[in-house]
């Protein structure tokens, strides 16, 4: 191996030890290790950010923008609403979510999909009086699958397509993923349906982490100002360091039989007053001893009142509230939000929240005024599990937005007009005609996607520009020496779908798709088949909630563990191989 080659290996493999050890954001990985590459000379500096300007990465950004549009025009909510019931038995409720993510993963973005599909499943649990983890993890799943049906509805679709631009002169169209990733799709959708979530843990399917979140009896508690106490005077605000060494939150007054508005911040505290404190039952004896006052009893009836409502909300991976505690952040403080309860994992945090630090898929348990937390809601990038009615939606518009799109999409079908430059038309209609308003449209962007893309492409040119993607591929071929050339794209899916689980999936097309090509330049064969194999592969990350952000979403509201996933995903991924195959080859010949 070349210096340059033994370089690129080495930074590879750290990025990949960092992605898997989590303890890092994947973009500010990926962004130190083009610097790192940079550095070390193995990345021109001319081309250093060239990344950024590739059409993969524009493309993603006008997908996300336009995923936002349909979003807010409220045409997808009523095609969901319209076929979602509580009524129904499980397995007819979970073939019809499930096919209805898969198709509208085909379209949008398909975290986007999921996210609006998330709490009307979940309401639907609740009216049947069943655990949302029955559900949800099929509906992530075929989310996922029906993003491989179409270009636009996966990262790894669109970076396979541009790669193809760049190494054989021509990408892919929207529909050339149709064939096979539509057979992977129904498939995939009706092994959910029948035996996907019959393999769940026995308890994942009894309990309901969200609905014993809200049980918040023994958390609450009324405790009286008698005459004399050391904080008659202070305002409520200026408790909250020493509430905190108690371990407990103030977020109520009761003065004369009636709760004062909100959480009372500004309230000055006088003899008589009633704090409503939250903690658990040994914080608040502490709370009780450190401030001189008297216990008067549990405190839940004081958050019955109209203007003091909980919202359950699911942190995804953008949140801004991710690797933060809500006392760093001064949640309370900043807007008069308390954060009373975290479900993890099937686990529920009452004790210390406030210095718990937050992970991507954590539900929180917000209590607060229904407009300030719909304000936080939309300024931390939560997600809520309830249809609160906190975003407006445009109905009137639904046509527009629709119509708009799909004009885009069959213009760049038949190559009137390229797709970048169609979907950023699609884009900036929305924002003119208000469907997603000009505050919204660097919300509507994932940044950190953005950032790993823009840093890893670079990277990954730089990785068959010294000759590493030969390499590799020599390695893989030489694995299967003398075997069939399905052998080896078989050997090539199993390879990429396993680094996919335990990496961000489009990181994982980045480096695989240039593998590929030199694959097929060394058994002489049509690249088409690894491509394909390759893009199949990127997006099916069933076995982890850390390799596809749709199953780091469901994971809080599901209560799921981690090794929960791998029991209904490996068994779908095994089914993925044995139809991918086949189906590559039928449709993109050897």
């Amino acid at each position: 191996m070349t210096p340059d080659q033994i370089s690129l290996f080495a930074l590879l493999f750290l990025v990949f030890v960092f992605l898997v050890w989590g303890r890092w954001r994947y973009d500010l990985v990926a962004f130190v290790a083009l610097l790192a590459a940079i550095l070390a000379g193995v990345v021109p500096s001319s081309e250093a950010f060239a990344g950024f300007g590739h059409p993969a990465v524009v493309i993603i950004a006008h997908v996300l923008i336009v995923s936002r549009g349909l979003s807010n025009s409220g045409a997808i909510e009523l095609l969901a609403r319209y076929v979602v019931s509580g009524t129904r038995k499980l397995a007819a409720h979970i073939s019809i979510m499930s096919s209805l993510a898969a198709i509208l993963s085909a379209i949008m973005n398909n975290v986007a999909a999921l996210a609006l599909l998330m709490p009307l499943d979940i309401q639907a649990a609740a009216k049947a009086e069943r655990s949302p983890a029955l559900s949800l993890m099929p509906i992530s799943f075929a989310s996922i699958l029906g993003g491989m049906i179409t270009l636009i509805g996966t990262p790894p679709n669109i970076v396979i397509a541009e790669f193809r631009n760049d190494a054989l002169g021509a990408p892919y169209r929207m529909f050339d993923f149709a064939p096979v990733g539509l057979a992977c799709a129904i498939v995939g959708v009706i092994y959910v349906t029948l035996i996907g979530w019959r393999l769940l843990p026995k308890e994942r399917k009894a309990e309901d982490s969200g609905k014993e979140l809200f049980d918040l009896a023994d958390y609450i508690a009324e405790l009286s100002v008698p005459e004399g106490c050391k904080i008659i005077g202070k305002r409520v605000r200026e408790l909250d360091q020493e509430a905190r060494k108690s371990d407990v939150e103030i977020f109520g007054v009761i003065r004369k039989g009636r709760r004062m508005p909100g959480l009372a911040r500004m309230v000055e505290i006088k003899a008589g007053d009633i704090l409503v404190v939250e903690g658990d039952p040994e914080s608040i004896e502490d709370a009780i001893g450190r401030f001189g006052l008297e216990y008067v009893g549990a405190g839940k009836g004081a958050l019955e009142e109209e203007d003091l409502v909980l919202h359950e909300v699911v942190v995804p991976e953008s949140s801004r509230l991710v690797g933060r505690t809500a006392k760093s952040y001064r949640l309370l403080y900043r807007y008069r939000v308390a954060l009373v309860g975290v479900s993890r994992e099937g686990r529920r945090f009452r004790e210390g929240v406030a210095k718990l630090k937050i992970r991507a898929g954590d539900v929180l348990l917000l209590l607060g005024g229904e407009e300030r937390l719909g304000d936080v809601v939309g300024r931390l990038g939560l997600l809520p599990l309830a249809d609160r009615g906190q975003r407006v939606i445009q109905r009137d518009k639904a046509g527009w937005a629709v119509g708009l799109f799909a004009a885009a999409i069959i213009l760049a079908s038949i190559g009137v007009v390229y797709l970048p430059i169609a979907l950023g038309c699609v884009a900036a209609a929305y924002v003119f005609l208000n469907i997603v308003p000009i505050r919204e449209v660097y919300d509507s962007i994932e940044w950190p996607v953005i950032i790993l893309l823009g840093s890893m492409i670079p990277i990954g040119a730089a990785l068959q520009s010294t000759g590493g993607t030969t390499l590799i591929a020599e390695t893989i071929v030489g694995v299967a020496a003398g075997q069939s050339p399905i052998l080896v794209l078989t050997l090539l899916i199993i390879v990429t779908m396993t680094l996919s689980d335990v990496m961000n999936n489009t990181a994982t097309a980045v480096i695989a798709a240039p593998i590929a090509i030199e694959i097929a330049a060394l058994l002489d064969v049509n690249p088409d088949p690894f491509l394909m194999g390759v893009a199949v592969a990127a997006s099916c990350a069933f076995l982890t909630p850390i390799g596809h952000k749709n199953n780091t979403l469901i994971m809080g509201p599901g209560g799921y563990r981690f090794g929960d996933y791998w029991r209904m995903g490996l068994p779908l991924e095994i089914i993925i191989i044995a139809v991918a195959v086949p189906a590559i080859v039928t449709f993109w010949p050897l």
